[in-house]
C-alpha cells in the first residue's frame, strides 16, 4: 500500500509542477509575444523549426500543429543543416528555434547562415539572456522553476512550457487568418472531421448496375426479385428515360401484404411510394445522415435537376466511410 501511496503521490507531484509551469506562462504572453506572431503571421515562405534533442521532438510537434492550423511549416534537425540541410532554408522563411538552455551547439552553429539570409529568427528559451536569446530577432521566455524531474535533470517542466507555449503561437495564428472548419478538414482529409466536411454524396454513392431498378408496368413480385439482388431494401421506379417516378421499399411490401394485393399480377405503380426523398450529388454526405435521421430512412435516391436517377445512397455506406 505504502507505494502504491508513493506512486500516486509522484504523479500527482508532477502534473502539479507542469501545471504551475504551464500557468506561469500567462505572463509572458505580452507585446514580445504579439511581435513574433507578427513575423511569423508575415511569413512569404515557411516557418523553419529547429530544435536538438528532447526540444526537437517538441519542434517536430509545434511544425506539424503550425502546418495542420493553416502556417506551412517544418522541422529542420540542426545538425543536418549545417551539413546540407540549411538550402531547405531560403530568404522567405522564418525560423523558430527551440532550445532550454540558449545555448545548443548544433543551433548556434548555424546562427551566422540565418543572419546571412536576413530572415527573423525566433527563439524559445528558458534562459532569456543566453547566446541564443541575445542572437534572435525576438526570444520569448519559456523558463521553468524546476523540472518535475526529482533529480532536476531530465526536460520535463521545460518541454511541457515550450509545447504550450508552441501551441499558444499556431492558435493565435489560426484566428489571424481567419482558419475555418473547411480548412482545418482540408489538411486532414483523412480524418473523420475532414470526411464530415469534404466527402460528398457523389464519392460514395452507389452506381450503374448496383442501383435497383424496375420500370412501372412489371409487377410486385419482379420488383421483390431486383430488390433482394441489390440487397438495399428497396428499388427505383423510373421511366424509360432514367426519370425518377417512385419507389418501392420494405415497407411497401408490408402494406401490399396486409391489401392481400396479387403481387403477380398488381403492377408497380399502383403501389409505389411517388414522393420519394431525393438529393442531389453535390451535397455532403453528412447532410445525408440529417435527411435519413429526419425522415427516418435507411436509403436516399440521387437525382439530377431533371430527376433523372444518378444513384443511391444507403446508411451503410456512410457508415462504411465514416461520416456516421
Amino acid at each position: 500500500m505504502h507505494d502504491i501511496e508513493k506512486m500516486i503521490n509522484l504523479g500527482l507531484a508532477v502534473l502539479n509542477i507542469e501545471a504551475e509551469a504551464i500557468l506561469d506562462l500567462r505572463n509572458r504572453i505580452d507585446e514580445n509575444f504579439a511581435k513574433a506572431c507578427g513575423y511569423l503571421l508575415g511569413c512569404q515562405g515557411r516557418i523553419v523549426v529547429i530544435g536538438m534533442g528532447k526540444s526537437g521532438h517538441i519542434g517536430n510537434k509545434i511544425a506539424a500543429t503550425l502546418a495542420s492550423t493553416g502556417s506551412p511549416a517544418f522541422f529542420v534537425h540542426p545538425g543536418e543543416a549545417s551539413h546540407g540541410d540549411m538550402g531547405m532554408i531560403t530568404n522567405k522563411d522564418v525560423v523558430l528555434a527551440l532550445s532550454n538552455s540558449g545555448e545548443t551547439n548544433e543551433i548556434l552553429t548555424i546562427m551566422p547562415m540565418i543572419t546571412r539570409l536576413n530572415i527573423p529568427l525566433i527563439s524559445l528559451t528558458g534562459n532569456p539572456k543566453s547566446s541564443m536569446a541575445k542572437f534572435a530577432t525576438i526570444n520569448i521566455d519559456v523558463s521553468v522553476k524546476k523540472e518535475a524531474c526529482p533529480l532536476g535533470l531530465a526536460p520535463t517542466s521545460s518541454t511541457t512550457a515550450m509545447l504550450a507555449m508552441g501551441d499558444a503561437l499556431a492558435v493565435a495564428l489560426l484566428e489571424a487568418r481567419g482558419f475555418t472548419e473547411q480548412d482545418f478538414a482540408l489538411s486532414h482529409p483523412g480524418g473523420a472531421l475532414g470526411r464530415k466536411l469534404l466527402l460528398r454524396i457523389e464519392d460514395i454513392m452507389r452506381t450503374g448496375e448496383q442501383i435497383p431498378h424496375i420500370y412501372p408496368e412489371q409487377t410486385i413480385s419482379e420488383a421483390l426479385v431486383e430488390m433482394t439482388k441489390k440487397h438495399l431494401g428497396m428499388t427505383t421506379v423510373t421511366d424509360k428515360d432514367n426519370k425518377l417516378l417512385g419507389i418501392y421499399t420494405d415497407g411497401d411490401v408490408r402494406r401490399t401484404v396486409d391489401k392481400g394485393l396479387d403481387i403477380h399480377n398488381t403492377t408497380i405503380k399502383n403501389v409505389m411510394t411517388k414522393s420519394a426523398k431525393t438529393t442531389s450529388p453535390g451535397l455532403l454526405a453528412a447532410e445525408a445522415v440529417k435527411l435519413m435521421e429526419t425522415y427516418k430512412i435507411t436509403s436516399i435516391v440521387v437525382v439530377d435537376d431533371k430527376r433523372k436517377v444518378l444513384g443511391i445512397i444507403h446508411m451503410h455506406d456512410l457508415l462504411k466511410a465514416g461520416v456516421v
